[in-house]
C-alpha cells in the first residue's frame, strides 16, 4: 500500500553492507522525503560511517551522468529540500562498545575503500561545510531530530532507526513530550524473539550494541522521567522477520552483473557505476556469508525501509525487554504466560528450531521459524492497512510482509532498473 502523500523520514544509520543498500533503496522510494541522515556507531566506527553516506550520493551520481534516464530511479536524490547529515552518538549510552566489522569490514563497506580506491570520496569533501546534494551539520544530531519534529505537523514524521538506538534515547531525554507527541512512527530493526541472534546465540547486534537505550524507550523503570516512547506507534522489525529477506547472490550475479564470482573483486569496466559499486561493497560480504553456509545478504534494514514507505504514520488512538548481563545482553525477554501457544518452560528453542525447519513446519499458512507468537506484541502485516492498528496501544511486532520475493522484485527494479 503506497501513500499518495510522501512521508517524511529521519533515518538513523550505522552505514554497513545492508544499511548502505537499504539507504540506495530510500533513495529510490518515492513514497517518503528524507528529512535527515542520522549517522551513528554500530556496524563500524562514526567517522567511517559518515564517510559512507558520501560514498553512497558519489555512486547514484555517478549513474546517473553515465545514464541520465537512471534518474528517474532515485527521487530522493533530487530533493528540493537537501537532506540533512549529522554525526550522532560514538557509542552507547553505557557500558562497553561494540561493532559488527568483523562482518562489515573496517570502513562498513567490505573494507572497499582499501580495494576499490576509486569509490572513495576525497576528505575535503566529506569535512566540508557544503555539499550539493546533502546539509552537514554540526548541531548534536539529538537536537537536529528534534528540530525536525517541531518544524512539522504532529504525528507526521517517521523516525526509521537502521542501527543502536542511542540517538533516539537521547532525544527523549532532551525532550520526551516532544517525541511523545510529535513522532508519528518509529520504525527499528532490532531484536531476536523465537530465532537465535546474530551478535550473540541470544542477541541481534543493534539491540545488543545499546540494550540501555532499547530498555529506556520500550520499558522504562518505574519513576523514570519519562513513560517512553508511544508503543502504539512503534513498528518493530526483528530478525524473525527481516532474515526471511535475502538477496541471493547468484540472482544478483545473474540479473545484475554476471562478473560477479567469489573473492573476486569487482572491475569496472564495462559496468554501470552503481553495479560496480554494488559489486565492490557486497564481494567481501559474499566471501563471508558463504563461510555461513548461505550465498546470500540477509535483507534486515532494507526490510525496515520497505515498511516506512509502505505504512505511514497514522493518528494515534489513545513488551519486550533488552537488559545487561553477560550472556543475556540485548536478549529480548518474552513474556509466554497466558499464551495459548506458548512454548513449555524450559524448552530448548534452539532444538526446537531445528526441528520445526526439518518439518518444514507452517503457521498460518506462512513456513515459519517458530510458532510461538510474542504474548505482548500485535502481529503486524507491512502490506495491511495501517489504520487496522486503531486503538492497539501495545508495541506492535512485524511478523509478515508482502514476501521475500516481492522486496527483491522492488529492489531491483527500483535500485539497478532491473525487471526480474
Amino acid at each position: 500500500m503506497a501513500n499518495a502523500r510522501k512521508t517524511p523520514v529521519i533515518i538513523d544509520t550505522d552505514p554497513g553492507v545492508d544499511d548502505t543498500v537499504a539507504i540506495l533503496m530510500a533513495l529510490a522510494c518515492p513514497e517518503i522525503e528524507i528529512l535527515a541522515f542520522v549517522v551513528t556507531f554500530g556496524n563500524t566506527d562514526l567517522d567511517a560511517s559518515y564517510a559512507n553516506i558520501f560514498k553512497i550520493y558519489q555512486a547514484v551520481g555517478r549513474e546517473i551522468e553515465h545514464d541520465p534516464l537512471a534518474a528517474a530511479r532515485f527521487p530522493n536524490y533530487f530533493q528540493a529540500v537537501k537532506p540533512i547529515i549529522v554525526k550522532g552518538p560514538s557509542g552507547p549510552l553505557s557500558g562497553e562498545q561494540h561493532s559488527a566489522k568483523y562482518f562489515h569490514g573496517r570502513d562498513g563497506l567490505g573494507n572497499m575503500s582499501e580495494i576499490h580506491p576509486d569509490l572513495n570520496v576525497p576528505p575535503e569533501v566529506v569535512g566540508a561545510a557544503e555539499h550539493s546534494k546533502l546539509r552537514p551539520l554540526l548541531k548534536p544530531a539529538h537536537e537536529v531530530a528534534l528540530d525536525l519534529l517541531r518544524s512539522h505537523a504532529p504525528r507526521e514524521v517517521t523516525y526509521i532507526a537502521l542501527g543502536p538506538m542511542t540517538n533516539l534515547a537521547l532525544m527523549m531525554r532532551t525532550d520526551a513530550r516532544c517525541v511523545r507527541e510529535r513522532i508519528g512512527r518509529v520504525v527499528a530493526m532490532g531484536g531476536a524473539l523465537d530465532v537465535p541472534g546474530n551478535a550473540t546465540p541470544v542477541a541481534e547486534f543493534n539491540w545488543y550494541a545499546d540494550p540501555y537505550a532499547v530498555s529506556e524507550l520500550l520499558h522504562p523503570a518505574p519513576g523514570a522521567a519519562h513513560a517512553g516512547i508511544p508503543l502504539s506507534r512503534t513498528l518493530i522489525l526483528p530478525l524473525d522477520i527481516t532474515t526471511k529477506h535475502e538477496l541471493p547472490f547468484p540472482a544478483y550475479a545473474t540479473h545484475i552483473d554476471p562478473t560477479f564470482v567469489p573473492h573476486t573483486p569487482s572491475v569496472p569496466d564495462g559496468k554501470h557505476p552503481l553495479r560496480h559499486f554494488a559489486s565492490a561493497f557486497l564481494h567481501r560480504t559474499r566471501d563471508v556469508m558463504r563461510g555461513f553456509g548461505k550465498d546470500a545478504l540477509e535483507l534486515h534494514d532494507i526490510t525496515a525501509v520497505w515498511t516506512a514507505a509502505m505504512v505511514p504514520p497514522t493518528p494515534d488512538k489513545a513488551g519486550e525487554k533488552a537488559t545487561k548481563g553477560e550472556y543475556t545482553r540485548g536478549m529480548c525477554v518474552v513474556d509466554r504466560r497466558d499464551e495459548a501457544m506458548a512454548y513449555a518452560s524450559g524448552v530448548n528453542r534452539a532444538k526446537l528450531q531445528e526441528d520445526l525447519i526439518k518439518a518444514d513446519a507452517a503457521y498460518e499458512g506462512h513456513r515459519f521459524e517458530s510458532s510461538a507468537a510474542p504474548a505482548p506484541g500485535h502481529v503486524q502485516d507491512a502490506a495491511t492497512s495501517a489504520s487496522l492498528l486503531d486503538g492497539y496501544e501495545g508495541v506492535r511486532i512485524v511478523r509478515t510482509t508482502p514476501g521475500p520475493d516481492a522486496l527483491l522484485k522492488l529492489l531491483f527494479s527500483r535500485v539497478w532498473g532491473v525487471l526480474i
